[in-house]
């Protein structure tokens, strides 16, 4: 069995996607129209951005790796505070702001920036003034705080010192004033000198106290990491969302995504006979014939009534592939039919019959449809007597049911009056004895049958027919149905010549390239007619003698 090559399989996905193109492309209009509409409709939203340095206490500085941890960890435990209530509260005060502390949380992104001391600030609003100036007094106030919670380390020990300086410094003022009042006396010069050993001792004590004061200071700013603003804030000038460009174009992309992904499982669920390739290689039977849709004023044959037409083309390409079905053996018996009803079996049984008889061999219909016969309506001939009269005479008598058609080759046997046993007539030896007379005066019987899985008609006479014709619908008739007839057909020991695919629109590029590149369309058909005129061109020529088989 031919087994499918990469390029077939490419072939068929992209005709698959032809074929379904209105679907995906639709998606893609209407998703990518809904979402530009959508993100027109909404409020654009600004981001502000600014980032602060941290500057680290003198005395952290260092280069081992303890303190990179340090380090990190403080640019990590400023990120955190960043967002907290103290610093929000504060921005709210200053800035007069009508928010909550958790609206403007949700506003604010904190990130610090790896490997290095900067924390970058992201402030998003619908009004881009009002982001800058969030962002810029977030940067001030936690400044501010962060100062104000370090120095409180050392406010004690400073107001300490510095209220003992104060009063040292009073007694040193003290004892300045009353030494200016003693006068030279003894007792005042000695009171004199001893107050001046007092302040001198009171001096040394302040600069003592001095020293320690300052060694305090010293010790609170060595001590103390400073906020500073790298970059200031500014007013953007675009949104950062809604992105209407960027999100059409990812809705239209997902949306065309989507299509194609439905598409392909409709396409895995759809259990219809869709390419010619599928069809051959499941059913494992050639694919005979390809008929195009196309228009009927009534139900006779195309080939008689548009004998120049593509379509009737085809059904001459069609008798040209069922000869070469069977070359070690004459086919004296056809039998068509399909698996359901509607695909068109009747249509195929009579152009094909008629295309065998435009090529000087008798063929003869046999409408053997005794439920819903439809050959009589198509060839608009009577149907007062036919084969269901044939079994109740004693021996055949074909003359009495057999009739002549605008085609001097072509004879047509109707069905008559429709019996209440019809499976059991066509399974009779009767039936044999039938179909016997009407091959002796024929070239080709072509046998009309009602569909394989409606009623066993067609399963009952397949045996007794040289081939079986499959006519099927692509898109309308079942995988499954096809599967099921061909094996119910076998398994009596009938012989399924091939498949004819019916009312096949040509446009679907599953079935464009077979049929125009696989022999169904030929473009010489406009070089011969099918009228009995002098010199008139058969594509495989013409036999003058009546020949046993069906020939092209």
């Amino acid at each position: 069995m031919e087994t499918l090559s990469f390029s077939d399989d490419v072939r068929r996905y992209i005709g698959v996607l032809w074929h379904w193109a209105w679907l995906w492309i639709l998606a893609f209009i209407l998703i990518g129209s809904g979402t530009f509409f959508v993100s027109s409709q909404l409020t654009p939203v600004y981001q502000a951005s600014t980032s602060i340095l941290i500057n680290e206490a003198p005395t952290t500085k260092s280069a081992d790796y303890n303190s990179i941890l340090t380090n990190e960890r403080l640019t990590q435990t400023y990120s955190q505070l960043l967002t907290k209530q103290p610093a929000l509260d504060g921005v709210i005060q200053v800035l007069g702001l009508d928010l909550t502390v958790r609206d403007l949380k949700g506003m604010i992104s904190v990130q610090p920036v790896r490997d290095t001391q900067l924390i970058e600030i992201q402030v998003e609003d619908t009004d881009p003034l009002r982001a800058a100036l969030i962002a810029n007094a977030l940067v001030m106030e936690f400044a501010r705080q962060n100062q104000a919670l370090q120095s409180s380390r050392y406010q004690a020990s400073k107001e300490s010192l510095e209220k003992q300086l104060d009063q040292i410094d009073q007694q040193i003022q003290q004892a300045s004033a009353a030494i200016a009042k003693l006068g030279s006396s003894d007792a005042d010069l000695a009171e004199k000198d001893r107050l001046q050993a007092f302040q001198a001792q009171y001096r040394q004590t302040y600069v003592y106290l001095l020293q320690s004061y300052e060694a305090v200071r010293l010790a609170e700013a060595q001590s103390t990491s400073n906020v500073v603003q790298a970059e200031p804030a500014v007013a953007p000038t675009t949104p950062i969302r809604p992105r209407v460009l960027l999100n059409t174009v990812l809705a239209s992309i997902v949306g065309l995504l989507l299509a194609i992904g439905a598409v392909f499982l409709i396409e895995a669920l759809d259990d219809t006979l869709r390419n010619p390739e599928d069809i051959s290689r499941r059913l494992g039977v050639p694919i005979l014939g390809l008929i195009a849709r196309h228009q009927m004023e009534d139900r006779s044959p195309v080939v008689l009534n548009q004998p120049r037409t593509p379509v009737a083309e085809a059904f001459r390409s069609l008798r040209t592939n069922i000869q070469f079905t069977s070359v070690d053996r004459s086919i004296r018996s056809l039998l068509v039919t399909s698996p359901s009803p509607g695909d068109g079996k009747s249509t195929i049984a009579l152009n094909l019959a008629a295309v065998v008889a435009q090529n000087d061999r008798r063929v003869v219909v046999l409408d053997a449809d005794l439920r819903r016969p439809l050959v009589h309506k198509a060839m608009h001939l009577p149907n007062l007597r036919g084969v269901s009269d044939l079994f109740v005479q004693s021996s055949v008598m074909l003359n009495d049911v057999i009739q002549q058609t605008s085609i001097p080759s072509l004879q047509v046997i109707t069905s008559g009056n429709l019996p209440p046993n019809p499976s059991e007539l066509l399974g009779s030896e009767k039936m044999g004895e039938i179909m016997h007379s009407i091959q002796t005066q024929a070239d080709l019987l072509v046998i009309d049958t009602p569909p394989v899985l409606a009623v066993t008609d067609a399963a009952v006479l397949s045996p007794r027919v040289d081939g079986v014709i499959l006519v099927v619908r692509p898109g309308a008739t079942k995988l499954a149905a096809c599967k099921q007839t061909v094996d119910q057909i076998r398994q009596v020991g009938g012989h399924v010549l091939g498949v004819v695919l019916n009312d096949v629109e040509i446009s679907n590029s599953r079935y464009y390239y077979y049929y125009h590149y696989k022999g169904y369309y030929y473009t010489y058909y406009g070089h011969y007619t099918d009228t009995p005129n002098k010199g008139r061109k058969w594509p495989f020529g013409r036999s003058k003698k009546p020949s046993t088989s069906v020939s092209s």
